[in-house]
């Protein structure tokens, strides 16, 4: 007996700001699963910034979505079918094919998880999974964070910015400081994160409100968003200070090429290190991250904070939200 699901397809390629006309809701039918399948009904799918750059035919370090075909990202699901001995139904899994509210998926496409008690599955779509790792990743590789450092961090309140503050703090950084895009977001940070000082990037030049922020100076800057942001970092960086260049979400919608930072001289002065990275190539830190962040989350010393929406229908909306910066950590769809 077939399945029939509903998945989002990439209808056109946005210019500009995605807008729903570029989306389509479609109805499939699946098969039940064959040798070696398993049948998975999703229970929350991502949305995250990356995927505005799949959405564009350019070659990158991803291949981009295709017309006329399902988007894909992570998922958590529930096996309701299968052929795979150690993936029997009612396990949970961990895949990339989400925008659907099911999925067929061959045995080495789905990873088994095993939330702690109380845990929501959830959380393996940020803090404990692609979000958390970033974090972990561009911040103490990438950025070779040390304590005392001072750490600047763009985005701070979504769902790799506002990890990257606490891990930080909970390493020993002398200061943590935030941009955000909102007072209630500021709030967030500095009330309940523990972010030592924030600010609304709309209050002002963000060369001027980090120079406030961060009077002796940053040692790290995370980038999430690029643009006026990083050109104000690189301005703030004392000697021999280094940027892990995650993002730049400010320019994702762009329909011209964004100019770079003007300051790009003081880079040579100050002996700066902006090294960009993408958080695939370093799967084999996830052992190491797993066992830290889950420890924190334990002892409630690392907290998360999740927007949720509710229904494939409104996986669209959400994404589009996303970019507008409408989430406070990590937006979540949750499917009925």
């Amino acid at each position: 007996m077939s399945i029939t699901s509903t998945e989002v397809q990439l209808a056109a390629r946005p210019h500009g700001e995605p807008t729903e006309t570029d989306f389509r809701l479609v109805r499939t039918e699946l098969d039940q699963p064959g040798p070696d399948q398993l049948l998975v009904r999703n229970i929350a799918i991502s949305v995250d910034p990356y995927m505005r750059g799949r959405m564009n035919d350019t070659a990158s370090y991803v291949p981009p979505f295709q017309l006329d075909q399902p988007l894909g990202g992570g998922a958590i699901g529930e096996v309701i079918a299968s052929s795979v001995d150690d993936l029997p139904v009612g396990a949970l899994v961990l895949h990339d094919f989400g925008w659907r509210e099911y999925a067929l998926l061959s045995a080495g496409q789905a990873r088994p998880i095993e939330p702690a008690e109380g845990a929501s599955p959830t959380l393996y779509l940020g803090a404990l999974g692609m979000p958390g790792l970033t974090a972990y990743v561009g911040l103490f590789d990438i950025a070779a964070f040390k304590e005392p450092d001072m750490v600047f961090v763009s985005g701070a309140a979504g769902a790799v910015g506002s990890m990257v503050g606490q891990l930080a703090r909970l390493r020993g950084a002398q200061r943590v400081i935030g941009s955000a895009g909102s007072a209630a977001k500021v709030r967030f940070l500095t009330e309940e994160l523990g972010f030592d000082a924030a600010f609304d990037y709309h209050d002002g030049p963000v060369r001027e409100q980090l120079k406030q922020a961060a009077r002796d100076g940053i040692d790290v800057y995370f980038d999430n968003v690029g643009g006026e942001h990083l050109e104000a970092a690189i301005g703030s960086l004392n000697p021999f200070g280094r940027v892990a260049m995650c993002g730049s979400v400010s320019g994702y919608n762009a329909t011209e090429p964004t100019p770079g930072p003007a300051n790009l001289a003081l880079v040579t002065g100050k002996r700066l290190t902006l090294r960009g990275f993408i958080v695939g190539d370093h799967a084999d830190r996830q052992p190491d991250f797993m066992a830290e962040a889950a420890q924190w989350l334990r002892s409630g010393e690392l907290r998360v904070q999740e927007t949720m929406v509710d229904g494939i229908e409104n996986a669209v909306p959400a994404f589009i939200g996303l970019l507008r910066g409408e989430n406070t950590g990590k937006m979540v769809v949750r499917l009925r």
